[in-house]
């Protein structure tokens, strides 16, 4: 089932989230239903505050690379990200909670992540290059932290006024969303 993303503005997007157990209501199904919500709108992560929930869950699915090699699919449960490691390269990075919006993000380019999967095996793995970048943007929507509070305060006042139209719904997306100013409206 493809639900709502939450826009830019909404105090969901700004908590901390909790950790949940093997007995989280209905985990698989929510799991699935990310995974469609994410592919309806064409992303390539998704983390639970995005739908609305503060827990410490979110998926990536970087899809087939150019040569059509498989791409990086997980489910990480009570991430934590233990070392991020090497020189910071910028990458225009885009949010489903954000759209219209892209802008450069400098990010190292290797993580260390501790999480547990969706069978609630516990990992320690090592992600480099396109894959740690979504890791760390996903990981960041966990924490209470967006891509846009990378940018300089000049670029964040130039901002501004889009953001605001984000949060009141004065956008088109070709996914359906929930906007914090207008509850009820939908698209």
């Amino acid at each position: 089932m493809k639900l709502p993303i939450v826009a830019y503005g909404d105090p969901v997007l700004r908590k901390v989230c909790q950790d949940i157990n093997q007995d989280y209501p209905e985990l698989k199904k929510l799991i699935s239903d990310m995974f469609d919500t994410m592919y309806a709108a064409y992303g390539v992560g998704l983390a639970a505050p995005q739908i609305g929930l503060p827990i410490r869950l979110f998926i990536v699915d970087t899809g087939e690379d150019e040569d059509g090699k498989e791409g990086f699919k997980r489910v990480f449960i009570n991430a934590r990200i233990l070392e991020e490691k090497g020189e910071p390269w910028a990458f225009t990075e885009g949010c489903l909670s954000i759209p219209e919006i892209r802008e450069d993000v400098m990010r190292k380019p290797v993580v260390i992540v501790e999480y547990y999967d969706e069978n609630w095996e516990l990992h320690e793995e090592e992600l480099s290059g396109m894959p740690a970048r979504v890791v760390q943007h996903e990981y960041d929507h966990i924490e209470g932290k967006l891509f846009t509070d990378t940018l300089s305060l000049l670029r964040k006042r130039m901002l501004k006024s889009k953001l605001d139209a984000i949060s009141k719904g004065d956008i088109h997306a070709d996914y359906k969303m929930k906007f914090p100013q207008q509850r009820n409206k939908k698209r």
